[in-house]
């Protein structure tokens, strides 16, 4: 379909893409069909025609960051993606192994570790990472000015920078409507469910998800969930564990036997531009076993 065609009443009324427009109200106006009457000027043509070029936007008075994350805390996250030499694997989770609780456990250090992942099934020979800073940008500036200084966390990233291939990051923050990240026994495996957005999307997710939340808690696999703030922007995180796979296919099945998780899936559809699956197994150290 050509991206000008009009949408004639009562044609693809329940179209996914109808339906976010009316959830828009008056800042983007449903197209309809042309009036049956041609009797209107030549330059009244012309300006609707341009009107299709002009989206009016709502003024906001606070960003996206402040209407969806938690207001009772100040956490600050970082997720670490490290793609490792093959060969190289079993040394760097040796490696990381060793220096890394150090730091969790430091008082001094205002990070801790929320949890250490290699990706089982997705991108393979990659370590997943995840910090919460409490104090927010403070706490991470202060980390990262001692972290300078630490001559042992030096020496970690110069032999570390050996194994590696690539390496990417972000900083993220907490949905209000997630649950918090929490340490937890084992042993289970982790799903990271990374949705890329496309731009101006994030309240509308952001709004669906606070309600379709309530469907994928009886079984405590709802870990966290996370958008990104630096780094690649509208990115969600959703964390998830499982017991094994088979666990996960009963859990994700029965979500669709509840009425009302139908229509989160079918509402956010048309907000991602794209979606990655990752599996992930607990490193010794992680928090989240």
């Amino acid at each position: 379909m050509h991206p000008l065609t009009l949408i004639t009443p009562g044609l693809c009324s329940q179209s996914p893409c109808i339906h976010s427009l009316q959830r828009l109200g008056p800042s983007l106006p449903l197209l309809t069909s042309a009036p049956s009457s041609r009797g209107y000027s030549r330059d009244s043509e012309g300006s609707w025609f341009r009107s299709l070029f002009v989206h009016k936007v709502d003024p906001r008075t606070d960003a996206h960051s402040t209407l969806l994350s938690k207001k009772e805390t100040s956490n600050l996250y970082k997720i670490q993606f490290h793609n490792v030499k093959p060969e190289c694997l079993d040394a760097y989770n040796s490696l990381t192994e060793e220096v890394l609780p150090k730091l969790h456990s430091d008082t001094d250090y205002p990070c801790d570790l929320v949890g250490n992942w290699n990706t089982w099934y997705g991108e393979q020979d990659q370590a997943v990472h995840l910090w919460r800073f409490s104090g927010g940008y403070p706490a991470l500036m202060d980390c990262m000015n001692k972290l300078k200084q630490n001559k042992e966390y030096l020496e970690f990233r110069k032999e570390r920078s050996t194994m590696l291939l690539s390496r990417r990051n972000q900083l993220l923050l907490e949905f209000s409507f997630w649950n918090e990240p929490l340490p937890r026994v084992g042993p289970n495996l982790y799903e990271l469910r990374t949705y890329k957005l496309k731009p101006g999307t994030m309240i509308e997710w952001g709004n669906n998800w606070a309600r379709a939340i309530e469907y994928r808690q009886k079984n405590q696999e709802a870990v966290g969930g996370f958008f990104s703030q630096i780094g690649e922007l509208y990115v969600v995180h959703h964390l998830w564990a499982y017991k094994d796979l088979q666990s996960r296919e009963e859990t994700r099945n029965a979500a669709w036997r509840k009425r009302g998780w139908d229509e989160n899936v079918y509402y956010t559809v048309p907000l991602v531009r794209n979606m990655e699956s990752r599996i992930m197994i607990p490193l010794k150290i992680s928090p989240l076993q």
